[in-house]
């Protein structure tokens, strides 16, 4: 160990007086340079280590406060969105009820949809008696007739669609009177059917003579003392011979679309006397 120590002593005194290192300080100066090498790679991979942990965690954090920043970017999209698709069906809504006050005295309670079951073909609203609201009332959409009311309690109303009108579990179902718009005075039959496999609306008992043809628009005749007059029902699509030959049958497809119903009308036909 003394000679170790002499020797460096000695290396230190003599290499100030030459441009050259010795081969014996070379070796000690690798020697020294390869064990810093040993502890400093260690240490700076720890440093790094935590480092890098640390900068998980701030885009961790950063990557936490942007997905809540787009959840309610999405969430006020969405409520956007319904807005917008609300507003203008309320004001398709009210275009349709001032066109419908230049052809008629109705009046159109407009109501909402809050329980709709396309299985039972029924749906619920939110007009009930204390609204005025009667069974029987005539029920449409802004494109045409969708039902009629069958049960009224004070604040809500429940009503059967045209595609539940011959439901046999239906407490009672009524065939809807119609005619031709245009033709008035010389077409005429009821619709009592839904066929599910073309879904379309039936319109039996047609007269032999009966000019309507594919393309006519089919309106409710008022004759049947539930359903008003003039309210647009469909279109017709086909026009053939009925089962026995003595009548005909017309397909009608719907104008009224009964997936995405939300706002309704409630057709209230003033008594007579009463003026609109």
């Amino acid at each position: 160990m003394l000679g170790l120590i002499c020797f460096i002593v000695l290396m230190g005194l003599t290499s100030g007086q030459r441009n050259y290192n010795t081969w014996p300080e070379k070796f000690l100066k690798d020697t020294i340079s390869w064990t810093q090498g040993l502890v400093y790679k260690p240490v700076g991979a720890i440093v790094g280590f935590f480092q890098n942990i640390g900068q998980l965690r701030t885009i961790y954090e950063e990557n936490q406060v942007l997905r809540q920043t787009l959840t309610k970017y999405a969430r006020d999209t969405t409520r956007l969105n319904d807005l917008e698709q609300q507003n203008k069906r309320l004001q398709d809504a009210l275009g349709f009820t001032e066109r419908q006050k230049q052809m008629n005295d109705y009046k159109f309670r407009i109501a909402e949809v809050v329980y709709f079951n396309q299985g039972n073909k029924m749906m619920t609203v939110n007009l009930g008696e204390k609204d005025g609201i009667r069974p029987n009332m005539a029920v449409m959409s802004v494109e045409g007739l969708i039902g009629r009311v069958v049960g009224v309690s004070s604040f809500y109303s429940d009503v059967q669609l045209l595609t539940g009108i011959d439901d046999k579990a239906a407490l009672e179902s009524k065939a809807i009177s119609v005619t031709v718009k245009g033709k008035e005075n010389e077409s005429f039959g009821f619709i009592e059917t839904f066929d599910t496999d073309s879904q379309t609306l039936l319109m039996t008992k047609i007269d032999p003579k009966d000019p309507i043809q594919p393309g006519d628009t089919v309106i409710t005749s008022g004759r049947g003392l539930v359903f008003p007059s003039g309210i647009e029902v469909g279109k017709v699509v086909e026009k053939k011979q009925g089962e026995f030959g003595i009548t005909y049958v017309a397909n009608i497809q719907p104008f009224a679309s009964f997936n995405h119903l939300r706002e309704v009308f409630v057709v209230e036909v003033p008594e007579l006397g009463e003026s609109s």
